[in-house]
């Protein structure tokens, strides 16, 4: 069959668009260079933040010289390119592999400081699940047991008592609307989780004074006194304690009466 000039000039510029195509979906050529040249050209670009272009440079190193001392640097460092560019999950494969091949690296304290704070970074707000924030707490305690006297440790302790605050944070928004809609068995819950779990957060003073508010809406009185008393003796500039007391004192007791009996159970308790 003879093809029209129209219908040639068509056939051979698909041709070409394809051999284009074939051409396009090739594989750089492999060009071996020294562990050492790849590794430094990753550093220089990842000094100058090019995060992107560092990480697989770093990964070159490991496939062209698997078994070479920079092949241990260059996993650690893809795994730190990573967590720059907010990459967290593969940063903390890539660190899990770091720990799992070179458990006494001397870089070994710094994986794992950094693995948590993947998890740590990616804590959000307490409206929201907090399963991450469990993660961060866990691999935060790994740092501080694993390698205590390591300059991670501290920092770690640090946060985390910032993410125990955050967890005590959603248990108090959960207690409220249950608390808001008289839900006060389940409100009792959450607060009680507070000041028995975290007890050196922020929200232990709150959480006494609505356990105070719940026993009292339930009409158990003596658990409110003795709830308010907790929250006297050790917070007694808290301006929850003087909720709690406007509460109490606004019920039926003569202030007086109420005074001795909050002294008493005070002094019972403690």
């Amino acid at each position: 069959m003879i093809l029209s000039a129209p219908a040639f000039r068509f056939a051979a510029l698909a041709a070409v668009a394809l051999l284009a195509a074939c051409s396009g979906s090739e594989e750089a050529p492999y060009v071996e260079r020294p562990a050492e040249q790849i590794y430094n050209d990753a550093m220089d670009k990842l000094l100058v933040r090019d995060y992107f272009l560092a990480t697989p440079e770093f990964e070159e190193v490991e496939r062209q010289h698997p078994y070479s001392v920079w092949a241990t640097k260059a996993q650690l460092m893809a795994a730190y390119s990573y967590y720059q560019q907010n990459k967290y999950d593969d940063a903390v494969g890539a660190l899990d592999r770091f720990i799992d091949l070179n458990p006494s690296h001397p870089d070994i304290a710094y994986a794992y400081y950094l693995k948590a704070l993947c998890y740590y970074e990616q804590i959000v707000d307490v409206g929201r699940d907090q399963q991450v924030t469990q993660y961060a707490l866990q691999t935060l305690d790994e740092v501080v047991k694993r390698f205590p006297n390591s300059k991670f440790a501290r920092d770690a302790q640090l946060k985390i008592d910032l993410a125990n605050d955050h967890l005590a944070g959603k248990e108090m928004e959960i207690g409220r609307y249950y608390l808001q809609r008289n839900h006060q068995l389940a409100a009792i819950g959450r607060f009680r989780r507070v000041v028995d779990n975290y007890q050196t957060t922020t929200h232990v003073p709150e959480a006494l004074h609505r356990l105070t508010e719940a026993y009292l809406a339930l009409g158990l009185t003596e658990e409110a006194e003795k709830t308010a008393a907790v929250l006297g003796h050790n917070f007694p500039g808290s301006e929850w304690y003087q909720d709690s007391y406007a509460n109490l004192a606004g019920g039926d007791y003569a202030e007086g009466a109420f005074k001795r009996s909050w002294l008493r159970r005070t002094l019972d308790i403690f």
